[in-house]
């Protein structure tokens, strides 16, 4: 239902863009959800994005850095990373709810039902 792609090995200051290409249920399911989980840490939310109107939220440590958007067409939402820190470390998930998330249970991951398989990135000189 969820494809994530796109993580890697980059220097602290660079730049990455993931992408998540849902299909079936998935494609219309509000809002398709970032996390990350780094080891030996709880998965945290990163950003989220509304297939209807392109309504995000991001976890303060990335605002300004991270960017999230959606292609309609394609089914997919991608997640572009600057400035890269190596507090950025960590495996990469997008998820979908299996409905409608109110704006409050964004941030939980309780709240995502499909996930992707999680793309790794690390940030290290």
């Amino acid at each position: 239902q969820l494809q994530a792609s796109g993580g890697g090995l980059v220097q602290p200051g660079g730049s990455l863009r993931l992408s998540c290409a849902a299909s079936g249920r998935t494609s219309n399911h509000n809002p398709i959800g970032w996390f990350r989980q780094a080891p030996g840490k709880e998965r945290e939310f990163v950003a989220a994005i509304t297939w209807t109107d392109g309504t995000t939220s991001y976890l303060h440590s990335v605002k300004g850095r991270f960017t999230i958007s959606k292609d309609n067409g394609k089914n997919t939402v991608y997640l572009q990373m600057n400035s890269l820190k190596p507090e950025d470390t960590a495996v990469y998930f997008c998820a979908a709810p299996t409905g409608r998330l109110i704006r409050s249970s964004w941030y939980g991951p309780q709240y995502y039902h499909y996930w992707g398989q999680g793309t790794q990135v690390t940030v290290s000189s």
